[in-house]
């Protein structure tokens, strides 16, 4: 008797996919753009969109009036960012056809990198109750100017306030890029080379920190002789032994990090790392597999070839962006076979305002994490985390009670950050998150209803006041 074997579809089929890099000239903008133009890190800086009539010359009319009036609309009202899309970042949207304002609307990368009023939730909504600036308070973590001191053996050195590109979900928008209509930025008071003289005499002074992670902002923004000085001086602090540098542009201008200039500053500083026995990686943040294009391969494999031990995506689980099994899976893929890079982390959205259409239920991101896993090697195998305020990272199957209704998740932590050295309950207490609100069940929705406070307002009519008490000592 012959068995007769039923072969079922698995939950994710894995198909080796070729990279492609987009055909620009597909964009009215673009039509006449070189290829050695393309290339260009010079030409892809200088023709970044920055404002509706730049978005405008990219796309003409392809897109509706109503796509550019919902632009509009987002950037004078809740937009967090402003407007920066290098031509790289604006040509992996809706990357194999001509965009209509349907596709574009659509668009995964768009609904992250060129938000619009209605992507946004409406009135209070769009913020949830608890949401900050500063959502993990970072700044109450300095040890000096743009050094946050928040895990026993790691810093964080921010050592500009801009990139070459801005997302609109970025945590750090209180101190990242231009002000706009509903955030008005903080600044940094001391001048670059001064600032990272303080971090580099904390750090000799501190040699119970080994890790430090260089970012801002993003390094890419810093001229390359300046980062390598500022790593070159770390790399010369005996108890450092891993450094990692912090850019979204080796996806968003893989063209910077293929500079003849920048190559070879990599090259010395790696060769100078491996033979301090120090682990200098590349870190980058990759939200959709559109992304991954040839050009960002050539960036991930310059930047191993010049010798750095690893380079690591971080993402961010965002709605609309990313929030599938499939599509996680099909990012990973993408990353580890098309580029060479290791996923290593997706972030829940951090609670900032404006943001609540990007954020998805702490249960939706351990569903996620158990789907992915079984299908990439281990070492691929992405940690999804939670970054609690006051605590840090978590994996989202570490949370210690979850009340499911009102979404409130309840956290602990194993370390006192910079500011509770003192704090002799910090280890014995509960910390909060909270999933959005919106994706409640009734009972909890109603819960909230009289909790509702709405972050942008407050933060404007803050600076409405402050502005009037100016003009009443005027």
């Amino acid at each position: 008797m012959q068995l007769e074997v039923v072969v079922l579809e698995q939950p994710y089929e894995y198909t080796a996919r070729e990279l492609v890099e987009p055909d620009w000239r597909r964009l009215p903008g673009f039509a006449d753009v070189t290829a050695e133009q393309w290339r260009s890190a010079q030409w892809q800086r200088v023709n970044c969109v920055k404002n509706l009539r730049q978005l405008r010359g990219v796309y003409g009319d392809l897109l509706d009036e109503t796509f550019y009036a919902d632009v509009e609309a987002d950037q004078a009202g809740r937009a967090t960012m402003s407007l920066l899309l290098p031509p790289q970042m604006l040509n992996t949207m809706v990357p194999t056809a001509v965009p209509t304002t349907a596709a574009m609307l659509a668009d995964p990368v768009r609904r992250y990198m060129l938000p619009v009023a209605s992507d946004r939730l409406p009135g209070a909504a769009a913020s949830h109750p608890y949401a900050a600036r500063d959502s993990l308070h970072e700044h109450e973590m300095w040890a000096v100017e743009g050094l946050t001191h928040r895990y026993p053996t790691k810093v964080l050195a921010e050592l500009l306030p801009t990139c070459p590109q801005y997302c609109g979900h970025c945590t750090r928008m209180d101190l990242v890029g231009n002000s706009t209509p509903a955030v008005t930025k903080l600044k940094f008071d001391l001048k670059p080379v001064d600032r990272q003289a303080e971090m580099l005499a904390y750090l000799r002074a501190t040699p119970g920190v080994r890790d430090v992670v260089v970012s801002g902002g993003d390094v890419a923004n810093l001229p390359f002789k300046n980062l390598e000085a500022f790593v070159a001086g770390l790399l010369e602090i005996d108890s450092v032994r891993d450094i990692r540098l912090a850019t979204k542009a080796l996806m968003g201008m893989p063209q910077h990090w293929l500079q003849d200039d920048v190559v070879a500053g990599m090259t010395r500083l790696a060769g100078t790392a491996r033979a301090r026995g120090v682990s200098l990686a590349v870190h980058t943040h990759v939200n959709a597999a559109q992304s991954v294009t040839p050009l960002v391969a050539e960036a991930a494999q310059a930047m191993l070839a010049a010798g750095v031990r690893d380079v690591r995506n971080q993402g961010v689980l965002l709605h609309g962006v990313n929030d599938t099994a499939g599509q996680l899976l099909d990012l990973c893929f993408a990353l580890l076979d098309g580029a060479g890079v290791t996923p290593y982390y997706f972030y829940m959205c951090d609670m900032i305002p404006s943001a609540e259409h990007w954020r998805v239920p702490l249960s939706v991101a351990q569903t996620l994490q158990h789907d992915l896993m079984g299908y990439l090697p281990g070492f691929a195998t992405p940690r999804i985390v939670c970054d609690v305020p006051y605590v840090g990272k978590r994996w989202v199957h570490q949370v210690a009670e979850y009340d499911r209704e009102r979404g409130i998740s309840y956290w602990t932590k194993n370390y006192r950050t910079g500011i509770e050295r003192t704090d002799e309950g910090a280890l014995d207490r509960r910390y909060t998150y909270y999933d959005p609100i919106h994706t409640l069940p009734e009972a909890g929705q109603r819960w909230w209803a009289d909790r509702a406070v709405d972050p942008v307002a407050a933060d404007a009519a803050a600076v409405a006041s402050r502005e009037a008490s100016v003009a009443q000592l005027g």
